[in-house]
């Protein structure tokens, strides 16, 4: 299809309920449907009108989640509409082809941060032992690209942060703080590069793109057009670029208004 649709998933379409901001009267508020369940327990929603326009979506662009996500854990979403054909996941380590990794495309990246970026041991053995257990709560390795910590925000030093960052930079790579987890990502392990690769595959003329994260950012700028929601690192630092809209609902509706975008854009 002429248009391709690649949106960030958690906190951009889908919502834990944590993150639902549900701040309207409760007689008022929408009808959610769960599209995650982990462990038995139902994980992640978005609004029946949310799902309904996803659907509709799907007519008319080729939509591709695109998330920070492992395999794994993007596995366990079930969207609806028609499965997607294409799908990035480990944020862009992993092109996915009606679920299957292309491994052409993970053999490139693995190559690229063989080349430009200090070895995920070195990364992992720095945060292993700067990381306070006071505020540490996991230490994690996503698909063997890239590590994330969860922390206790309320405990964690900002400067930490900030130094972890200075620190990372000099080694190819770079360091975000969403929500409870502190990310450290190799530079070159970027969504806009995987989004670039699909376009040139499906001949895609129109790029649209959704995102609320700093690891967002890039494949908000390789869009033609975008939007971020009035939540998340990207609202709460005001970034934004010229073909960006910066909409003002936050929580599970910012993904309903997201996807009313997005439908908009593409029939026209």
């Amino acid at each position: 299809m002429p248009v391709l649709v690649a949106s960030d998933l958690d906190r951009t379409l889908i919502y834990s309920s944590a993150a639902l901001a549900l701040t309207m009267p409760d007689a008022r508020a929408p009808r959610l449907l769960c599209v995650e369940v982990h462990e038995s327990r139902p994980l992640s929603y978005m609004t029946e009108t949310a799902a309904r326009l996803l659907t509709d979506l799907g007519d008319v662009a080729a939509f591709v989640p695109t998330t920070t996500r492992t395999r794994k854990q993007f596995q366990r979403i079930n969207l609806p509409g028609p499965p997607p054909a294409f799908a990035i996941c480990a944020n862009g380590g992993h092109l996915l082809v009606d679920g299957v990794t292309d491994r052409d495309w993970h053999a490139r990246v693995l190559g690229l941060l063989a080349d430009e970026c200090a070895p995920l041991a070195e990364v992992r053995e720095h945060l292993t032992r700067t990381a306070d257990p006071v505020w540490l709560r996991k230490q994690r390795v996503a698909e063997d690209l890239f590590a994330y910590l969860v922390v206790d925000r309320e405990l964690l030093p900002e400067d930490w942060v900030k130094e972890l960052a200075a620190w990372a930079e000099n080694r190819g790579w770079t360091v975000s703080l969403q929500g409870r987890k502190v990310y450290a990502v190799p530079k070159p392990l970027t969504k806009s590069a995987a989004v670039r690769e699909i376009a040139r595959r499906t001949g895609a003329d129109l790029i649209l793109a959704a995102g609320d994260s700093l690891l967002d950012a890039d494949l908000l700028q390789a869009a033609d057009r975008g939007w971020r929601p009035g939540h998340g690192e990207l609202a709460d630092t005001g970034w934004l670029a010229p073909q960006i809209s910066a909409l003002p609902e936050r929580g599970v509706l910012a993904g309903e208004r997201i996807l009313r975008e997005f439908l908009a854009e593409a029939r026209r």
